[in-house]
């Protein structure tokens, strides 16, 4: 007897419905898997075996042939155990068949026939209303991930035996219920406040900035001097994710298998902060079958790159279109996936190879030839592609004993908020901007409009730091957003001048 059950693929962040068919006809017993199935999907054949029989159903001792369609499109992961295991019990008449096209099925079996989570069941929900799938079958812990799609019927099940019930008696079994509001609650950062800084006011302005207006920034400075601190407090001073952002950094990570234990919404600005040891692919994405890598993971949120210099020269190029682009696209023979990398870069690194080069305590030993090849390690394009390129001084014994002082990230949060939303207001006939750091040249010319005061305050910084157009373009940006924060709409030569101090390191040697 022939049954075909419905199930999914990832292919990038998106899902392509897949027809598993099964045969059970005489012959030889044995499993046959067709369709270009990966390792993964030929162990299902051992796996659904001793599951359904540890499970009290029986398994047929005749040949059974298992066809995915498309058969050109590659099959990878455990996600196909739950709907080969229903194909076999439909094709041996254990199950009621004539409901299977309404549902789409989804989860890796273990042997004692309980359903274990998988990952991508986010876009593949959202999948599988397109296609006008009325139902889709989950594990337990996948059903509140997948019930994000409003419109489908989602059913979380925690055995094969639920599942069997489900489909012989459909009116018994409730589907699950998530209220998701159009508008996520505003709940407060529980991570580190600004308010247990000491001093650094000009690093403390950078990062205020950089909130405010979406922008990549550097910090340079002497071991101790509070780089990584301050980069780690950046994300309590970021506005929330919006309903529709965080949909789609939920899909990024439901492809990656980071859900399992986050609930169904990623509610949170990501932070990613991978080792300095990390490859090309692992930063931007790869493998056989094309992953999300940090930079798409840290999409709507923060990459944050520690120890910058000490990462592979090739390795920090891979940065340059996606910091540009705002995607990331990876082919391969025989497919070619895209992944949204829209991320604002932080980074820190010392100023040379010992670390203390214009440190006013202790000083260099490095000669100017060491400073020449370890600034070399960074090419001009990325620095370029930095907004902000702040100097971070170690702090002075009287700075170090007093108790914190600084602004709390609350206040600071409110000021960022004000300037976004003035943001959105002028891009509110742009729907691909959200916030500075993201306008193109036709948008500088219409927002950031200059005097004859700034246009010589700039065009004096460009020739005495030797500054390219794109780095001239940033000064703009952060130009705009300094005016933005003040609450200003025109651009004035004071924005211009603060916008210009943050670029005095763009070729330190």
């Amino acid at each position: 007897m022939l049954a075909r059950v419905w199930s999914a693929s990832i292919v990038g962040i998106d899902a392509v419905k897949v027809g598993v068919e099964v045969d059970v006809s005489g012959g030889l017993p044995g499993i046959v898997v067709l369709g270009l199935p990966d390792s993964a999907v030929q162990e299902s054949k051992e796996r659904v075996k001793a599951t359904l029989k540890n499970a009290g159903f029986a398994f047929p001792m005749r040949k059974i042939v298992i066809n995915l369609t498309p058969a050109d499109l590659r099959k990878e992961g455990p996600c196909f155990d739950l709907p080969i295991s229903v194909g076999i019990l439909a094709a041996s008449e254990q199950v009621r068949a004539d409901l299977l096209g309404d549902y789409l099925f989804l989860g890796e079996v273990s042997l004692d026939g309980s359903l274990r989570p998988v990952a991508g069941v986010l876009p593949i929900a959202a999948t599988a209303k397109k296609m006008g799938i009325s139902g889709l079958v989950v594990p337990a812990d996948n059903a509140q991930e997948a019930a994000v799609v409003e419109g489908l019927a989602v059913y979380g099940c925690k055995h094969l035996s639920d599942v069997v019930n489900l489909l012989n008696n459909p009116g018994r079994y409730q589907p699950v219920q998530v209220d998701q509001p159009q508008e996520l609650p505003t709940v407060a950062y529980p991570g580190a406040d600004l308010k247990d800084v000491k001093g650094q006011a000009h690093a403390r302005r950078a990062l205020e900035i950089a909130a405010a207006g979406g922008h990549n920034l550097i910090f340079v400075g002497p071991p101790g001097s509070g780089k990584t601190m301050l980069a780690r407090r950046l994300p309590g001073i970021l506005p929330p994710l919006e309903f529709a952002e965080s949909l789609e950094v939920t899909r990024i990570h439901s492809v990656a298998g980071l859900l399992k234990n986050r609930g169904s919404l990623v509610r949170d600005r990501p932070f990613r902060s991978p080792h300095h040891s990390a490859s090309g692919p692992s930063l931007v994405g790869g493998g056989s079958f094309p992953r999300p890598g940090e930079i798409s993971l840290s999409h709507q949120g923060i990459l944050f790159l520690d120890e910058l210099t000490e990462f592979k020269r090739d390795v920090l190029e891979f940065l340059r279109q996606p910091l540009e682009d705002g995607y990331v696209t990876i082919s391969r023979t025989r497919q070619s996936v895209t992944f949204p990398a829209q991320f604002t870069l932080v980074a820190s690194t010392n100023p040379c190879p010992c670390g203390y080069y214009g440190d006013t305590i202790q000083q260099c030993t490095c000669s100017p030839r060491q400073r020449e090849q370890y600034w070399a390690k960074l090419s001009g394009p990325l620095m370029d592609r930095i907004d902000l390129q702040v100097a971070v001084n170690r702090l002075k014994p009287e700075e170090i004993t007093q108790q914190p002082t600084g602004e709390a990230s609350t206040s600071v949060l409110e000021r960022v908020k004000q300037a976004r939303d003035r943001a959105t207001t002028r891009f509110q006939n742009e729907p691909n901007l959200q916030c500075n750091a993201q306008m193109q040249s036709r948008h500088l010319q219409a927002w950031c409009k200059l005097d004859d005061t700034s246009r010589s305050l700039l065009e004096a910084a460009i020739r005495k730091l030797g500054l390219s157009a794109r780095a001239s373009d940033r000064i703009l940006k952060v130009g705009r957003t300094i005016a933005d924060l003040a609450g200003e709409d025109e651009l004035k030569a004071n924005h211009i001048a603060e916008a210009i101090q943050y670029r005095t390191i763009d070729r330190m040697q």
